[in-house]
């Protein structure tokens, strides 16, 4: 609705200075051909683009001259560019989602709606000027413009996914801290640098965030890169035929959708997930492997064996210590077990006693075995928060493992 009235209102009465909307919508379309898909942990794909919507909606000046572009050529513009610099990607099938527009159009129109009428009517001239005051109110609506952007992003993923609103909120408040601080500043100095020096500051001021994005852009490929190899090393037991297939694939995912139901967040999901992946990696020392790969149902004893001799492995593939941690001790009673050990092994036994080597008959039986277990091995709140999981359609259960 605000995109289809300010594109009306547009066709009636013209682009204000079509000069500065040019040169911003052409920045705006190269931020968004230099995005980058979303990974896991990435909350701005385009931080370009959304730096150069954030300063056009901020800019009250042209080398000295006021403009008039108000709340609607803002928008007009800004989705415009956005759309063109993504039909390259729409494309090849790697356009932006429609919640992703959807921010940035109620992100811009926030910013703009703050600024233009307030600045427009010449109360900003008044009261504040051009001197530091200015930078100051410029930066501090950046900083609401980027909570209000927070907050829709944690909704977004609320609708999606039925997680918890604060944690998902907390996520998006951390980021804020790494590219969304950069975005923040660079849109703020560039609409400092085009009221001063015009639109040959926009080059000027854009080049670094631009190094920054391409550099962040390779560091995003490394790290999925080493995902990609833990998550095939955690795939050799499955080949060595120790566990069944899927199994270590099922268990991080629906670790990763307790982790988020009890509020877990950033490193923390990572270890999680690395832990979770691996858990079962210490049956490749057996020289008998266990029936089914059902760790769950063996003596706690030759549990905690397998579970030492994992993260003896672990520790040798190069990450975080603290994943072989968890691996090390998931078999020990959960009160002296850190959180993610604990979620993995609620989460392992459910999928052990899900499979066909376990006397349980289903995914209900299998819960109520993880309930009776909560005095010693599992740790209630984990196996709440895994049948809250389970209820509203997570992982399906397969083979033991």
């Amino acid at each position: 609705m605000l995109t289809v009235t300010s594109v009306g209102w547009t066709l009636l009465h013209g682009i204000a200075q079509p000069r500065n909307a040019l040169a911003f919508g052409v920045l705006i379309a190269v931020g968004e051909l230099a995005r980058w898909g979303a990974l896991p942990g990435e909350r701005e794909p385009a931080p370009l683009g959304a730096a150069g919507a954030l300063a056009y909606a901020l800019l009250g000046q042209s080398a000295g001259q006021p403009t008039s572009h108000g709340v609607p050529g803002t928008l007009t513009v800004v989705v415009a560019a956005a759309l063109a610099g993504a039909v390259p990607h729409a494309a090849r099938g790697r356009g932006p989602t429609l919640d992703h527009m959807a921010r940035r159009v109620l992100t811009v129109t926030f910013a703009a709606v703050c600024f233009q009428p307030l600045y427009g009517s010449g109360r900003f001239g008044e009261h504040i000027g051009q001197g530091p005051y200015y930078a100051v109110l410029l930066l501090l609506l950046l900083v609401l413009t980027a909570l209000c952007d927070a907050v829709l992003a944690a909704l977004v993923l609320r609708a999606r996914s039925g997680h918890p609103f604060g944690p998902l909120l907390r996520d998006e408040l951390r980021a804020l801290l790494g590219i969304g601080s950069a975005v923040c500043a660079t849109g703020a100095v560039i609409a400092l640098g085009v009221a001063v020096a015009g639109l040959w500051a926009l080059p000027v001021f854009c080049v670094p965030l631009l190094l920054t994005q391409l550099s962040f852009r390779r560091y995003a490929a490394v790290r999925t890169t080493y995902r990609q190899t833990i998550a095939s090393l955690a795939r050799a037991t499955e080949i060595a035929g120790y566990t069944p297939h899927g199994h270590a694939r099922r268990v991080a995912e629906l670790s990763l959708a307790v982790g988020r139901e009890l509020g877990l967040s950033g490193s923390e999901l990572t270890v999680l997930e690395y832990a979770a992946l691996m858990h079962d990696i210490g049956q490749l020392s057996l020289v008998d492997p266990v029936p089914a790969g059902a760790t769950a149902l063996l003596p706690v004893a030759e549990q905690r064996r397998i579970a030492l001799l994992g993260g003896a492995v672990v520790r040798q593939t190069g990450v975080p210590a603290t994943v072989a941690v968890v691996v090390e001790q998931q078999a020990d009673p959960f009160r002296e077990q850190p959180l993610p050990a604990r979620i993995v092994r609620a989460v392992n036994a459910y999928d052990d006693l899900t499979g066909e080597s376990s006397p349980a008959s289903g995914p209900l039986s299998a819960l109520e075995r993880l309930r009776l277990g909560t005095g010693h091995d599992y740790q209630p709140e984990v196996v709440e928060s895994l049948a809250r999981v389970l209820s509203r359609g997570g992982p399906a259960p397969g083979g033991a493992g």
